[in-house]
């Protein structure tokens, strides 16, 4: 590669990027004109991914256009110890059948961004259920119990005094495992998994291996702005998501919060979003740029045509005040008070939310405002409930 090809590529792989490590051992590597053998790994934990999976995945994507080889590792077996990053506890064991399950639903998830035909999927599983005791002891001894201590999530709950299993500190191992076997010349993870990254390059020294250079991408805030984004947390988006679900919750994160997401997650050239910048600055309405993005996400996860048909029910259904016409009716049987029959229809998490909502003003009727949540819903009933901006149900009682 000549070095104006390095630079476009340094460019487009920092983009958005937290931290690279270490800059200078992957020039050497870029020069050499063979594809980059890139590591990424996901332990399906849950059935679904959300845009804050994505933004390491769209990373592996830009690579990919870059002529690059993607590893999409999927640890199946690693998900069964859990990753102990960030945890203040010891995490349960995930049920062997709940990771094959979830595996399934990831690979067919991911093509959602990347090119099936030029991404090696690959399972840990395959190489880690071959090692015997033997080799896990081996694989043990190459680390100590001060450098694991040296991680911050460790250290701090060696000093709460809160317990640390035994086979946490073989989690970071394991990781690195991986690239010794994959070979990795290039991993990607979040700013949070620095420890195992490195842990990677230590092993692939060890095994005589030209160690990986490591690329951290910063953690997605959720729709709340202020935390990671999480599914526990409810704040997520998740790229299964129903299309006009997913325009609705991109069209609530606020305007500066849109800035983040146009870099960590739009494919638009960083020019171009300059340029969106610049217009609001001089005055275009930042809604307009948002229902861009929103567009650009429906159709990434959807196809082109929902990306269309979500503007048009949006503007009519906020713009234009106008409620939903498609909601299946959830048939009340017998008396339920309106927040318990929310909850019932699956609008709400519980009846407490229902009566915090009508005490925000979030609560409707058929588009006007009902204080009460405790009202028992009549006979003859078939009205639009609404809670806050998005959250919709029919509700028939006959």
């Amino acid at each position: 590669m000549t070095d104006q090809q390095i630079q476009h590529s340094l460019a487009i792989i920092k983009r958005g990027a937290a931290e690279l490590l270490i800059e200078d051992e992957l020039v050497k590597k870029l020069k050499k004109g063979t594809p980059l053998r890139v590591k990424a790994g996901f332990d399906p934990t849950a059935p679904d991914l959300h845009l804050g999976h994505t933004v390491l995945i769209n990373k592996l994507r830009q690579l990919q256009d870059l002529g690059h080889h993607i590893l999409f590792l999927i640890g199946d077996f690693t998900a069964m110890i859990g990753d102990p990053t960030g945890k203040n506890i010891t995490r349960k064991p995930l049920d062997a059948a709940a990771v094959v399950e979830n595996a399934k639903s990831y690979t067919s998830q991911v093509f959602k961004i990347l090119d099936p035909a030029k991404t090696e999927v690959v399972f840990n599983g395959s190489w880690m259920n071959m090692l015997t005791g033997a080799d896990m002891i081996r694989l043990a001894a190459q680390s100590t119990v001060a450098r694991m201590l040296e991680r911050d999530d460790f250290s701090k709950r060696y000093g709460n005094q809160q317990p640390i299993a035994i086979h946490e500190f073989l989690y970071p191992l394991l990781q690195g495992h991986d690239s010794v076997v994959l070979k990795s010349d290039l991993e990607l993870g979040g700013t949070d998994q620095k420890f195992n990254l490195l842990m990677g390059r230590e092993l692939q020294k060890d095994a005589g291996q030209e160690p990986q250079c490591v690329l951290m991408m910063p953690i997605l805030e959720g729709l709340d702005g202020v935390q990671k984004m999480s599914k526990s947390l409810g704040n997520y988006i998740g790229i299964n998501d129903a299309p006009d679900e997913m325009f609705g919750k991109v069209m609530s994160i606020s305007d500066d919060l849109m800035w983040r997401y146009y870099e960590l997650l739009s494919f638009e050239s960083l020019e171009t979003i300059a340029e969106l910048k610049a217009s609001v600055d001089a005055g275009a309405n930042p809604r307009n740029i948002k229902v861009k993005l929103a567009q650009e996400l429906v159709a990434r996860f959807h196809h082109e045509q929902a990306a269309i048909d979500v503007l048009v029910n949006f503007e009519s259904r906020f713009k234009n005040k106008e409620l939903p016409t498609d909601l299946a009716p959830y048939i009340v049987e017998g008396e339920m008070t309106i927040a318990q029959a929310l909850k019932a229809a699956g609008t709400a998490a519980s009846s407490s939310d229902v009566v915090r909502a009508a005490k925000q003003g979030g609560l409707k009727r058929n588009g006007e405002k009902l204080d009460n949540p405790n009202q028992i819903i009549p006979v003859g009933e078939d009205a639009v409930y609404q809670i806050g901006k998005r959250n919709f149900a029919r509700l028939v009682r006959n």
